[in-house]
């Protein structure tokens, strides 16, 4: 049986009781056969560590083994917080206001897929099955290509891939979407993902679809499908036995025993619609005065990202509209909104979506959105709360019972809200019932196992005898600069890109990176 291999821009100890849903998922293919988790150790070194950037180091955990590498401080800047999160992320999210097109942040992204790709190279087996994780990593098989590699590669990308304007307005895009081309399978969300996809393909890249997802463009053949990921559903429900979520669950019933419960549990990102949300909440607050002293809402907005501008900013507008709704309309017994700025214990968090009777995913983009899952997962068959989920949460795809809003709609997420404060218990069952049998079919061991099932059928024979060496000689459009240092490891020559994964317009001017 193949031995899989695991990338990831971070690594996971699947062993760890703190683990989430996907680190549990490749937990258990990992330890079927043995296997790599592979990817960035999460620490910036700064020339004085003991072992240098980009060194190697491994780790057993049972039969897993996990391999990850450092990185200095220009690669993290210009790979993680300047091209992924400053580039990718607001793109794919729609928010191109926000991006920083500096096209040395390219040279530096595509230099750490390369340094991983050189580093992952030694370790692998004739016979391994590769699984590349999400936006970090979109160059990493091209790159694997290049220095020869030929084993099955899939990718799945965790957020959502925009429409073809939008990923036109990437200076680099048709080298990102060139790169896809040396996968065997990319995985994505949702339909409209792959819809998205499949318009980028024939409208931008003067390729065609072959049918049953299978695409052909720039001389390869690839298939893309969708593959909506799920939650550990058992995991999640053991943990709402545990005794903190037990505890969570009696303190807001005992605390709000005369309130109704809305919750909303997000990164403080501005992708998560939270100040939409927030107008929403006073809009129902001042169109439905009998919700006064009634409704309490709970936002959890976890750090992340701090710092970005952008991140910021949206702290900031968040702290001003929590500020104003309780100074309008709270009393010295009521406040209208309880904003917590912190990460919660996992383990209690399933005892706090028992307690809502509304739980509030209204993301004005996401991927998917597993917190509106795990509120399904959570919820009291006998008694359950109301889901109110955004139209642009891939989630939407899978969740058809859930109430649907336009996060962008104020007044008509007021309205949903109101909605969902008086639903009747009868119908609160109905809708529960079926979005949690759904929840249940589809969880992560179900899209783990769709996808390696997938990604085992293809067909990349045609990969494998394909001479990539040849194209090596040709060039690429993003520089890389000097590998500094130690680098390049292994003895081996620094390769090009193979030109037909990754060339770009050869009158494209480009920057070297910082």
């Amino acid at each position: 049986m193949s031995r899989l291999v695991v990338i990831s821009n971070r690594v996971a100890d699947p062993a760890k009781a703190a683990a989430g849903g996907l680190a549990v998922a490749m937990g258990d293919a990992l330890r079927q056969t043995g296997g790599l988790w592979f990817g960035w150790s999460g620490t910036v070194t700064d020339g004085h560590a003991a072992a240098p950037a980009g060194h190697v180091h491994r780790t057993q955990a049972g039969k897993v083994t996990l391999a990850t590498v450092d990185l200095d401080r220009a690669d993290h800047d210009s790979y993680y917080a300047g091209y992924s999160n400053g580039v990718l992320w607001p793109v794919f999210h729609g928010r191109l206001d926000l991006a920083n097109f500096d096209t040395g942040l390219a040279a530096g992204y595509r230099r750490v897929n390369q340094l991983l790709a050189r580093r992952l190279l030694p370790l692998l087996a004739e016979d391994d099955i590769l699984w590349v994780h999400d936006y970090h990593l979109i160059p990493l098989a091209a790159e694997l290509r290049a220095l020869g590699c030929r084993q099955r590669i899939g990718f799945f990308l965790h957020i959502p891939l925009p429409p073809p304007t939008l990923l036109a307005a990437i200076p680099e895009h048709a080298w990102l979407m060139r790169c896809l081309f040396a996968y065997d399978l990319m995985g994505l969300q949702t339909r409209q993902d792959v819809q998205h996809f499949e318009r980028y393909v024939c409208e931008e890249a003067g390729g065609q679809t072959l049918g049953d997802g299978a695409f052909r463009a720039h001389g390869q053949r690839m298939v893309c499908r969708d593959f909506p990921i799920g939650i550990d559903v058992d995991g999640f429900m053991a943990l709402a036995q545990g005794g903190a979520s037990r505890d969570m669950y009696e303190r807001m019933k005992h605390e709000y025993a005369q309130r109704r419960l809305l919750l909303g549990i997000d990164r403080l990102d501005y992708s998560k619609g939270l100040p939409q949300r927030l107008r929403a909440f006073r809009e129902l607050l001042a169109r439905h005065p009998e919700q006064r002293r009634r409704a309490t809402l709970i936002q959890i907005g976890s750090p992340t990202r701090e710092g970005l501008d952008a991140y910021a900013d949206i702290r900031r507008e968040l702290e001003s509209l929590c500020g104003a709704i309780n100074g309008d309309y709270g009393e010295l017994d009521w406040m209208p909104v309880r904003y917590i700025h912190q990460t919660l214990p996992r383990d209690s968090i399933p005892g706090l979506c028992r307690a809502a009777a509304v739980g509030l995913v209204t993301p004005l983009r996401d991927g998917m959105n597993l917190v509106a899952k795990e509120y399904v997962a959570a919820q009291d068959p006998a008694d359950p709360g109301v889901l109110v989920l955004s139209r642009f949460a891939g989630a939407a795809e899978q969740l058809h019972e859930a109430l649907l809003v336009n996060p962008y709609d104020v007044h008509g997420t007021a309205a949903v809200v109101q909605q969902a404060l008086h639903m009747p218990l009868h119908e609160r069952r109905q809708r529960h019932q079926r979005l949690l049998q759904r929840v249940c079919e589809q969880d992560v061991h179900w899209w783990r196992k769709a996808f390696l099932s997938a990604l085992k059928e293809t067909r990349p024979q045609e990969r494998r005898d394909r001479d990539w060496s040849k194209e090596r000689e040709a060039g690429f459009g993003i520089p890389v600069p000097s590998m500094r240092q130690e680098r390049p490891p292994l003895g081996l020559e620094l390769p090009a890109c193979p030109a037909d994964a990754l060339a770009l317009d050869a009158s494209r001017s480009v920057v070297s990176d910082r």
